[in-house]
């Protein structure tokens, strides 16, 4: 509990642009998923977790980061997917990404014996980069790492493209994730069947199609209501299809 309380207390001191959706976005993925379970695996889950939900559960990546310890998990975050590439032919991290790294949490949790302890680290990450992954700016171009060096104005303050779609776009929505969750979970029945198909990089493929909308903008330029306006949308249906797509992996390995 020490530890849990020291690293939350210091995350707040680390710059914003490290993380993805910032801890409302993550939630609302936790959210939503936890809505769209079977009952077997919802069950599974639980047991693993405990008293921890799915939300909750949703923003441990980020929450460890500070500890020296975890850090070799920060490449793991995002992937580079250059404009005109796949992730087939970009160049892979040897350090790992968030592409790999979802496949490999996949297999490791429809193990019979991995530790409990080990098992709930594992879902934990899973759940989080699913999340990642549909943080458009995490499947960077690689000249810009992931919109952090594209600087901005947000509302006259200085900012970045990475930041604005981490947490200041959400956060100027002003919902907590619960009534954002609610606000936005209301897929159909087709909607949800076609978006749990694939895998994490046909998901990561699909943010290559949102980049000429995220990038309609110059370095330096003061963004606001209308960059808001125009791609809330996207940010909308990105936390959608992340927890749709959560649940849909977690059914899979675990009903």
């Amino acid at each position: 509990m020490l530890r849990r309380f020291i690293l939350l207390f210091c995350v707040p001191l680390l710059p914003l642009s490290v993380f993805a959706w910032g801890a409302t976005g993550h939630r609302v993925v936790g959210a939503i998923a936890a809505e769209h379970l079977s009952k077997k695996a919802g069950k599974a889950v639980q047991d693993i977790l405990g008293d921890e939900s799915l939300a909750i559960a949703a923003t441990w990546m980020d929450e460890v980061r500070s500890d020296p310890a975890d850090r070799y998990m920060n490449d793991w975050h995002w992937v580079t997917i250059p404009d005109g590439e796949t992730y087939a032919t970009a160049e892979k991290n040897p350090k790992g990404d968030a592409i790999e790294t979802i496949g490999r949490m996949e297999k490791l949790l429809r193990s019979d014996t991995i530790p409990p302890e080990r098992r709930l680290r594992y879902l934990r990450i899973l759940i989080h980069l699913v999340g990642d992954i549909h943080q458009p700016l995490h499947v960077g171009k690689g000249d810009d790492k992931g919109g952090n060096d594209f600087q901005v104005r947000w509302f006259k303050k200085g900012s970045n493209l990475h930041r604005i779609w981490d947490s200041e776009m959400i956060d100027e929505d002003g919902l907590s994730y619960s009534e954002l969750a609610t606000s936005i979970d209301h897929a159909t029945r087709p909607q949800i069947t076609s978006w749990q198909k694939g895998d994490a990089a046909s998901w990561a493929h699909e943010c290559l199609a949102l980049r000429p909308a995220i990038y309609d903008v110059q370095q330096g330029d003061v963004l606001g209501y209308d960059y808001q306006h125009r791609n809330w949308p996207i940010v909308e249906e990105q936390l959608l299809k992340a927890g749709i797509r959560l649940a849909g992996v977690l059914n899979k390995i675990f009903g």
